[in-house]
């Protein structure tokens, strides 16, 4: 891990975040402020009506995340991160943008280099908490049990150690015939699975690949993206793969080599929502 990382790292498990919210909308930058209050007890919550009220409060002060929406009265998201990136001190900041078309841009990769992550709006308000919260204060999920499949022994125990200080309880098969095998044998008669998390490579070296895997979890074995979540490692940087693993069942990618922030986040994230009673998208 670089030395920049490993410090924004420690800085971002602070106990009061500052986290900006950029919107156009006073009712949403109210909406999202108050969840934040409650649920981000300490966290000090600075509301930006637009791009330039960002810039001049990212000026003033170090933030640990912005959230803004996609489009804003004077600019959009996209330009919204390259004024963070700019910034002093600010590079290592996520910023995530709030939209309602999450799925396409995830599945077009149209993220953009200086956008950390996109979230749905349609999760709904507690649900953009818990993901910040991911973020600015990762915890731990106690007894959530990810079955991670990856055949390369190196590349396991640096994984397996990730996840496991970050609380989580990692089953470890080497091939997809084995995960599959596994999660066949734990389902319970009502059919919920056996793991809270799969983590799979795409490429495995037996017969059946992280693809195959993810395909006989959508298909037999029925898990929707909410009763079991995939998460999808892979070092393909063709957008148009990324793209059809998304449209084939995947609920997220983490591309490799993997960098232990996101990857803990996006796995808590997932976890997290799982356990969401479904919820209503907030007005934009």
């Amino acid at each position: 891990m670089e030395r920049g990382t490993e410090n924004d790292l420690r800085h971002l498990v602070s106990a009061a975040p500052r986290v900006m919210v950029v919107d156009g909308s006073k009712l949403v930058r109210k909406l999202i402020g108050d969840v934040l209050a409650r649920e981000l007890p300490g966290a000090e919550v600075i509301a930006c009506d637009g791009l330039a009220s960002a810039r001049a409060a990212l000026a003033e002060k170090h933030v640990d995340l912005v959230t803004t929406s996609l489009v804003l009265p004077d600019g959009d998201g996209m330009a919204l991160a390259r004024a963070v990136r700019e910034a002093a001190g600010q590079s290592y900041v996520p910023v995530i943008v709030v939209s309602g078309d999450v799925q396409a841009r995830l599945e077009s990769r149209t993220l953009g280099e200086d956008v950390t992550d996109y979230f749905d709006k349609a999760l709904g308000h507690n649900a953009l908490a818990a993901f910040i919260r991911g973020y600015v204060q990762p915890q731990p999920i106690p007894g959530a049990r990810v079955l991670y499949v990856e055949d390369s022994k190196v590349v396991a125990a640096a994984t397996k150690r990730m996840l496991e200080r970050n609380g989580m309880q990692v089953i470890h098969t080497i091939g997809a015939e084995e995960a599959i095998a596994w999660l066949e044998a734990r389902r319970d008669p009502e059919g919920a699975p056996g793991a809270d998390l799969v983590l799979t490579d795409v490429y495995l070296k037996g017969e059946l690949s992280g693809r195959d895997l993810l395909h006989r979890i959508r298909g037999p074995f029925g898990y929707g993206k909410r009763a079991l979540p995939v998460l999808v490692m892979t070092g393909d940087a063709n957008r148009d793969n990324q793209s059809q693993l998304l449209r084939e069942g995947a609920n997220d990618l983490v591309l490799k080599p993997i960098e232990e922030r996101l990857l803990v986040t996006k796995a808590l994230f997932q976890l997290r929502v799982a356990r969401l009673p479904e919820q209503r998208a907030f007005d934009a």
